[in-house]
């Protein structure tokens, strides 16, 4: 028998800084209980971040993340740096080592504290570690340095004899964001027993036997709290409105079909989309729905930047690189420019654009969909997401839910 794991996007994200050779691979295998990540003497044996799922007691489900050394040089060594950098925008809670090959204790904690720096500034609980205890000698730690710049004593593991690790666990879990537990995808939208119906499009992007990430992940949600859950496609909803005794409390739909649903709901069922309410369950609700409004602003000489979490092949019926600018052009004009990116692409400088749409990020963590809207709030560029976009193209953002 086999079960769908918790992804990890929706997993705590647990990464592991330091220098090369400090221990991070073998503290990693160490935390997993096996062996994930490839330890070697040689410095540099991460090239690329390496990531473990796992569950934890106390903690739940969870990634660490196994990075290359933040010290590593050369041009491919500052390749690896960039990875490093690129991780930091995901992490919810950094380890950090502060002790080098051999578990030496390096005289100049200068490197260590910038990415100690670095990591704060992005709002990342830091706890300093240091491995290898078996071996360092702790009379060469500057510990008051390490306790001003993260206000924490490190810790003195060992991933060889297993000490400490415990420690780490511990420390772990009084670092856990408040509301780690408190993210839903449906929030308060609906009850035990409420009657919720799913239309779900089966299309090249949800091939035959599968169900796309957002509509598998809510489905399991209305299921845990109980709802009385009905899935029809968009072709079957009126015999599906027509074969139920009471209106659905709640409706959620493809944002691509929201017109569609729209106009064939009863007035009693409230509506929504699996990308609006990752919207809220993943990023910035209320920035993202104010910013839908700049829609109206745009003229044919804007350029906007359509982000998707996906890096996949273009589709014929692809919402985010068909669909989306087939609307936005025919509203605004074909000489619209759009850029599209995917995956981890995302400009850092953002002036050029006049709106971002963000997709559902399903294959995102939160906190790495919230960096990228603080990045286009510095900038002063208006961001929203597929759904709330589409919503606001049909005329219909008041009178959807989320």
């Amino acid at each position: 028998m086999s079960f769908i794991q918790t992804p990890n996007s929706n997993r705590l994200h647990i990464a592991l800084f330091g220098r090369r050779n400090s221990g991070k691979s073998s503290l990693v295998n160490a935390l997993a209980g096996q062996d994930v990540t490839l330890v070697s003497d040689t410095p540099g044996t991460t090239t690329d971040p390496v990531l473990k799922a796992m569950e934890i007691h106390g903690i739940g489900p969870c990634l660490f993340i196994d990075t290359p050394g933040y010290d590593d040089e050369g041009e491919l060594g500052k390749q690896r740096v960039e990875r490093t950098l690129q991780i930091v925008e995901k992490t919810d809670i950094a380890l950090l080592l502060c002790n080098k090959e051999n578990g030496d204790i390096p005289s100049d904690l200068t490197e260590d504290i910038y990415w100690i720096e670095l990591l704060k500034k992005k709002k990342i609980p830091v706890i300093p570690l240091v491995n290898k205890a078996d071996t360092s000698d702790y009379a060469t730690l500057n510990v008051s340095a390490i306790k001003k710049h993260t206000s924490s004593s490190p810790l003195f593991v060992s991933a060889k004899t297993g000490h400490g690790i415990e420690l780490i666990r511990q420390a772990i879990i009084r670092c856990l964001p408040e509301d780690f537990d408190a993210q839903s995808i449906t929030g308060t939208l609906i009850t035990e027993d409420d009657l919720v119906l799913l239309v779900m499009p089966q299309d090249v992007q949800a091939p035959k036997g599968r169900l796309i990430l957002p509509q598998a992940q809510t489905l399991r949600e209305l299921l845990d709290k109980k709802c009385i859950t009905i899935c029809c496609t968009t072709d079957k909803l009126p015999n599906t409105l027509q074969a139920l005794s009471r209106p659905p409390k709640l409706i959620i739909t493809d944002s691509q079909v929201f017109k569609t649903v729209y106009e064939q709901k009863p007035k009693e069922s409230k509506l929504t989309s699996f990308s609006v309410l990752f919207a809220a369950y993943k990023g910035d609700i209320d920035y993202y729905v104010e910013s839908a409004k700049h829609i109206e602003n745009l003229n044919k000489s804007s350029c906007i930047l359509i982000a998707e979490a996906c890096t996949h092949a273009p589709l014929s019926e692809d919402i985010g690189r068909v669909k989306l600018p087939q609307l936005l052009r025919k509203r605004i004009g074909e000489e619209l420019q759009i850029d599209i990116v995917s995956g981890n692409d995302f400009p850092p400088d953002l002036s050029k654009y006049s709106l971002i749409i963000q997709c559902g990020a399903c294959m995102f963590n939160r906190k790495y969909v919230l960096n990228r809207i603080e990045q286009a709030k510095k900038q002063q560029i208006p961001m929203t997401n597929y759904g709330i976009a589409i919503a606001f193209i049909n005329n219909i953002l008041d009178k959807i839910e989320y």
